[in-house]
C-alpha cells in the first residue's frame, strides 16, 4: 500500500464488483456488441470485465477510445480525442467501459461519438461510479464511490498510481 492512500475497495471486493457487473451484462450483450475501452484509465476494469464475460460466454469484439482531459494534473480541461475507434460500429450496440463515472463528460462524448459513428444501441458500464451532478448515467455499476480523489486500478493522480491493486483515496 502506498502511504499516502487510504484503501476504499479491495482487490478481492472489485472482483467481486467485475463478477456482478459481468452478471448484470451477460444476458443484455448481443452477440455482435463491440466493447470499446476508453483509454487509459479504462483499461483495468476493460480487461477484468470482459475475461469475466468470457467466463460467462460473451465473447465482445474490442476496440478503444483515447481521451483526454486531465493531463497530468488533477484539474480537468478541455476533452481532446486522442485516438479514434479502429473498427466500425455502423447498426452494432456498443458497450462503453470505464473506470469511473464523475462528471460523465468523457462517458457523454463517447456515447455521442459511437451514436454518430453508426452505432445501434449505447451501455454503459463503470466500475466506480461518484455522487456528483452529472450529464450522463450509467447503465450498470461496480461500486459506488465516494466523493473523495480516488487511485488505483486505472484511476490516477497526475499518471501515476494507476495500477495500485485496490481503489484508494488521497486526501
Amino acid at each position: 500500500m502506498t502511504a499516502a492512500t487510504t484503501v476504499l475497495l479491495s482487490e478481492a471486493e472489485i472482483a467481486a464488483c467485475v463478477e456482478r457487473v459481468a452478471q448484470a451484462l451477460a444476458l443484455r450483450l448481443k452477440p455482435d456488441c463491440v466493447g470499446i475501452c476508453l483509454l487509459t484509465g479504462g483499461l483495468w476494469f476493460t480487461a477484468d470485465l470482459t475475461r469475466a464475460l468470457a467466463r460467462l460466454g460473451v465473447d465482445l469484439s474490442f476496440d478503444a477510445l483515447w481521451l483526454s482531459s486531465y493531463g497530468d494534473g488533477r484539474e480537468s480541461g478541455e476533452l481532446l480525442l486522442r485516438a479514434d475507434l479502429q473498427r466500425p460500429v455502423q447498426g452494432k450496440q456498443v458497450l462503453l467501459m470505464d473506470d469511473v463515472l464523475d462528471t460523465g463528460a468523457s462517458l457523454k462524448f463517447a456515447r455521442d461519438h459511437v451514436l454518430r459513428a453508426g452505432a445501434s444501441e449505447v451501455i454503459i458500464a463503470v466500475m466506480a461510479q461518484k455522487p456528483v451532478a452529472r450529464s450522463i448515467e450509467a447503465d450498470v455499476v461496480g461500486w459506488e464511490a465516494p466523493l473523495r480523489y480516488l487511485v488505483g486500478y486505472g484511476l490516477d493522480d497526475g499518471a501515476k498510481m494507476r495500477g495500485l491493486p485496490y481503489i484508494g483515496a488521497l486526501d
